[in-house]
């Protein structure tokens, strides 16, 4: 992984999560020289950031896979084609630099390209925080939003916030280093997916529905929480180890807004072709706004193969937006490498 200097490259991906990985394999095996442009540290978007220790369970051909496994096979996949990665530098600018160069600008530097792909994922997040609670004078000291490395809740007294997918999927998932868990949730029901509910519910995880943080206490480290039933005010003491809070994030495209795309609520307006109004620059994953667009790992894998070879079409008249059957086309690239 290095950097770019003054290479024009024939597409530019903007983001290394899943979307951007999966487009930087799908241009290398177009015969494409692709470019990943990540204001991360490191490859993987929210999957390496937010949850590298959470099992994925939509992903087609693995029944269940971690999300920092995940990763590491994407990018295994990607590397086959030796792309340009440029990590730690956040996008500022896209310009049209001629009729057939784009460019886009950095916080540290600037690269062309033929073609762009945007993968940005939500773009930037910070975690939702409790209005009226303690919780940022604990923060570092028990209270977290996330959780990279489940070792450091291996046997300890967990309080879980929150009801919907990531709150009851940690719930799930910590129940393999500890067995002390309870999960609050301010509603009566859980806006997670159908099977995981169920099987929170025949878990040994405690269940306080219609429940919400009041205050964390403890000296150096979180010691206990106050809950209370919202209905009653009753309180409650509990002595806990850590607070994870899973209330949601807080997420902004940022720059994006001044790119001249044309977005809406939902993100960057995209046609089937995964096309911008932008010539040259297109969209996949999380980013976009479309027609039956749904926010899932899955789709934006088939939004980023869609995207990237219609750029190789865009950028190449000659070829086909239809790549071929992989089974038929890597042999062939195999072959001609030898």
């Amino acid at each position: 992984m290095s950097g770019a200097g003054a290479d024009l490259f024939d597409v530019i991906i903007v983001g290394g999560g899943p979307a951007g990985l999966f487009g930087a394999y799908y241009a290398g095996l177009r015969g494409m020289r692709p470019l990943i442009v990540d204001s991360l540290e490191q490859l993987g978007g929210q999957l390496t950031t937010l949850y590298p220790e959470k099992y994925i369970y939509d992903v087609a051909g693995f029944p269940a896979i971690l999300a920092r496994a995940l990763v590491e096979q994407l990018v295994q996949q990607a590397m086959q084609y030796n792309p340009v990665v440029v990590l730690n530098e956040q996008v500022r600018h896209l310009t049209q630099r001629d009729e057939h160069v784009l460019e886009v600008e950095t916080d540290k530097g600037a690269y062309r390209g033929l073609s762009v792909v945007i993968c940005a994922g939500a773009g930037s997040f910070t975690p939702k925080r409790l209005p009226g609670v303690n919780c940022q004078e604990y923060e570092g000291r028990g209270v977290s939003y996330f959780v990279k490395d489940m070792e450091t809740c291996r046997d300890k007294r967990m309080l879980i916030v929150g009801g919907g997918d990531s709150a009851v999927d940690w719930a799930l998932n910590l129940l393999r280093v500890t067995d002390k868990i309870t999960l609050i949730h301010r509603l009566g029901h859980f806006r997670a997916h159908e099977d995981s509910v169920q099987k929170l519910h025949e878990s040994p995880v405690t269940i306080r529905t219609f429940h919400e943080l009041k205050a964390v206490h403890g000296n150096t480290h979180v010691e206990s929480a106050t809950i209370f039933d919202n209905r009653t005010g009753q309180e409650d003491h509990l002595e806990v180890d850590g607070v994870l809070i899973n209330i949601g994030f807080s997420t902004t495209l940022g720059p994006i807004h001044d790119w001249g795309l044309t977005m809406d609520k939902e993100g960057i307006v995209v046609s089937s072709k995964m096309e911008t109004n932008r010539p040259g620059v297109y969209a996949a994953g999380d980013v976009v706004s479309c027609p039956g667009k749904l926010k899932l790992i899955a789709t934006g894998f088939g939004e980023a193969a869609i995207a990237v070879n219609h750029a190789k079409a865009f950028i190449d008249p000659k070829s086909k937006s239809f790549p071929g059957h992989s089974s038929t086309l890597v042999p062939k690239q195999r072959e001609a490498t030898r």
